[in-house]
């Protein structure tokens, strides 16, 4: 069954709050509030351009109410026929809500003059009038676009204003204000100018909130050399913003549509805003209102939206909502807390009332707490520790009246190997530390922006400890410091001693480090290794190094490319090529990137990725040579991995081999979307991607067995 929101408010939280001394702006008290609403639209295609619903308990994770469908039919509120940047403020006195938007369908073209103005007793129903603003003040006949309103109270004024920008032939967009009439029906005056940029580009996307007796407004800009997020502060709500130098959002990726909120009972506020082009959205942290740093990876929403705002909202408005607009996947548990479940991979299926909680290895399922997480005024039973080890466990999940019974899985799982959002791994047995080592790509970061590399160490495979960042691009590369890709390492002993040289990808180059330890930090040699394509090829990218040590000649390789396959000796010294002229060896026309090369029982194999790291179809094809420069052989059935769609298990690729030393034990490590939230991010799964380990065997003739990607992973090393 589905579960159904019909929620009763708690008479202890209200009388708790009754007690608490400070007050929000609104008048309503902070320890009321225990969640989140987001407003926001989802895109410029059909039906997209419509008011829609998400809620959070956190600030953090996201879903959607409604199925994520619109909560208001925009021709009914609209001229156009469609409804963008949706703001919601709640009354001061508390006794209900304000929302604005831009009334604009972009099918119709990006001109548009009226804006829409809402209001609600319960967010529930909304009665709405249209501004027109070249029809209602002639001043302004000629604007050619009105665009993303918002509305604050003017304690001063005792009045509600509206901001928003305006275009007028011959200028750049501006920030206006005008004071709401009693009704929220329509405005007191003509607007006046609020702020312009000094630059004398495009301000639009304003977005004001107050701190420590100061306005601070978030606007966009444009410009070749100007363009993403900044803030004006102010002492005044209607005038005197001065434009602080820099930007605030933290990409240099097309950014529009900010939204600042505080965390509740926080100090903390978040910044998010809308990466429109990549079709994602950015999450950032500030405490001052200026400096802001990325929390993407703790970020989730079921959903993709655009240009939206959040609201801190009460158990009881939370309740309302939920009864209101039901979402199919919504259950009332988000998640759980217990340390020992990998809390990014918790799979929560509504339509079959099933929790999957994956756990790590050595966790004693005998007598295990999940410390499941809900939705305010959710009850959950039983409590405390169940027995998971002979199968799921039956809970009740209560949310009012309704109560439905979840059957919850806790397992181990061993894949991925380590938490959080890592790509391209690598992986070495050192000799000297008699351990394994893990040389991944960080991930999680909006267009493969990562700066940093790390490594990870384990002496089974199994179970792995952070050794940091290895190296920083922005601190230990002069070359460059973007695009931090795709790892190879390789240990070596010379004159006794055993030294590390790390090939790394950095603004589509290949750089080489060097270290004394397989754990850094390492030094780079201060400039690229691999920048020039090899001749003929114009295409592809100078990416994805792989190093390989011949054990029948010593002769050492680097492979790398993507769109092709390029290979070139190094010299003894491991930093400087041999031959100024690569060799390109690229198998046939499945090769996207990735390669990986190894050698076993006489054979050298090739393997690499085909298709794109944002497609669930990425996988993993093999070659075989007599040599490591080729040529290739290629089976007919050359499938090395691949997607799992039963599973969940997506975009298996870009991989790296391992022998267990001594033994014909061999194994594979890969990256896959994570799971299970890859499916419903896009495109921008192709960069929250985590690392896994199956076993990979061979046929007696060689071959390789197909490998089936696994949630489970393999047994720790003995």
């Amino acid at each position: 069954m589905n579960v159904k929101f019909l929620f009763k408010p708690s008479v202890l939280v209200l009388l708790l709050c009754s007690l608490v001394l400070f007050s929000c702006a609104d008048g309503k008290k902070e320890n009321e509030y225990t969640a989140y609403l987001f407003t926001y639209f989802t895109g410029n295609g059909n039906g997209e351009e419509a008011i829609r619903y998400a809620i959070s308990e956190d600030g953090y994770n996201f879903h959607a109410l409604n199925n994520n469908e619109p909560i208001i039919d925009s021709d009914s509120i609209s001229r156009s026929g469609g409804v963008r940047d949706p703001h919601i403020l709640r009354k001061e006195d508390g006794s209900g809500y304000y929302m604005v938007v831009t009334d604009l369908l972009a099918q119709k073209g990006w001109t548009n003059t009226a804006m829409t103005l809402l209001k609600s007793d319960d967010m529930l129903s909304w009665s709405s009038t249209i501004i027109d603003i070249p029809q209602t003040y002639p001043e302004f006949s000629e604007v050619m676009r009105v665009w993303a309103p918002q509305t604050i109270y003017d304690p001063s004024a005792k009045k509600y204003m509206i901001y928003f920008s305006m275009l007028e032939p011959g200028s750049y967009d501006k920030i206006y204000y005008a004071y709401v009439n009693e009704d929220f029906t329509g405005l007191e005056s003509a607007p006046k100018q609020l702020f312009f940029n000094p630059n004398e580009k495009a301000s639009i996307d304003g977005d004001i909130i107050k701190k420590d007796g100061k306005f601070y407004l978030f606007y966009k800009t444009e410009g070749d050399r100007d363009k993403g997020i900044k803030v004006a502060i102010s002492d005044s709500l209607t005038s005197g913003y001065k434009a602080e130098p820099g930007n605030v959002d933290q990409t240099d990726k097309a950014v529009e549509g900010s939204g600042v909120f505080k965390l509740i009972n926080s100090e903390d506020y978040i910044l998010m805003y809308d990466v429109y082009i990549d079709g994602s959205y950015q999450f950032t942290k500030s405490s001052d209102l200026k400096n802001f740093e990325i929390v993407d990876e703790d970020i989730s929403m079921n959903f993709h939206p655009r240009h939206g705002t959040v609201m801190p909202i009460t158990t009881e408005e939370m309740q309302r909502l939920l009864k209101a607009f039901p979402s199919d996947d919504l259950t009332g548990v988000t998640g759980a807390s217990n340390s020992a479940i990998k809390t990014n991979n918790i799979v929560i299926k509504s339509d079959e009332n099933t929790i999957y909680l994956p756990v790590k290895y050595g966790t004693d399922l005998t007598n295990f707490d999940p410390e499941l997480k809900t939705l305010p005024g959710v009850a959950v039973s039983p409590e405390g520790a169940q027995d998971f080890s002979n199968g799921p466990v039956s809970y009740e999940i209560s949310t009012g009246d309704e109560v439905a019974t979840f059957k919850v899985t806790a397992a181990v799982a061993n894949n991925p190997v380590v938490e959080g959002y890592y790509a391209d791994p690598e992986i070495i047995y050192s000799e000297k530390e008699k351990k394994y080592y893990l040389y991944p790509t960080s991930d999680g970061f909006t267009g493969w922006s990562g700066t940093y590399f790390k490594t990870f160490s384990s002496e089974d495979l199994v179970n792995w400890t952070d050794e940091g960042v290895i190296l920083d691009l922005e601190k230990d590369v002069e070359w460059t410091s973007r695009n931090a890709w795709a790892p190879t390492m390789i240990e070596k002993e010379i004159d006794g001693a055993y030294k590390y040289f790390y090939y790394f990808t950095a603004a589509q180059q290949v750089g080489v480090a060097v270290s004394d330890s397989p754990k850094g930090p390492f030094k780079d040699s201060g400039v690229p290794l691999i920048a020039e394509k090899p001749e003929g090829i114009r295409g592809g990218q100078n990416i994805d190094p792989d190093i390989f040590e011949d054990p029948q000649t010593g002769k050492n390789y680097l492979y790398w490319g993507n769109g092709f396959l390029g290979v070139v000796e190094l010299n003894d010294d491991m930093t400087t090529i041999k031959s100024k002229k690569p060799k390109v060896i690229t198998p046939d026309g499945t090769f996207r990137e990735g390669a990986e090369v190894f050698f076993r029982n006489g054979k050298y194999y090739f393997m690499w990725a085909e298709d794109d790291t944002r497609s669930p179809n990425y996988k993993v094809r093999y070659a075989t040579a007599d040599s490591p420069l080729g040529p290739l052989n290629i089976p007919e059935d050359n499938i090395v991995i691949q997607k799992d769609v039963e599973k969940e298990i997506l975009a298996t690729g870009h991989n790296s081999v391992i022998q267990v030393p001594g033994k014909d034990e061999w194994y594979l490590v890969y990256h896959r979307f994570t799971r299970p939230k890859g499916e419903a991010m896009g495109r921008a799964a192709g960069y929250h991607r985590e690392v896994s380990i199956d076993s990979l065997k061979f046929n007696e003739d060689g071959s390789i067995i197909e490998v089936k990607p696994t949630l489970e992973g393999i047994a720790p090393l003995q």
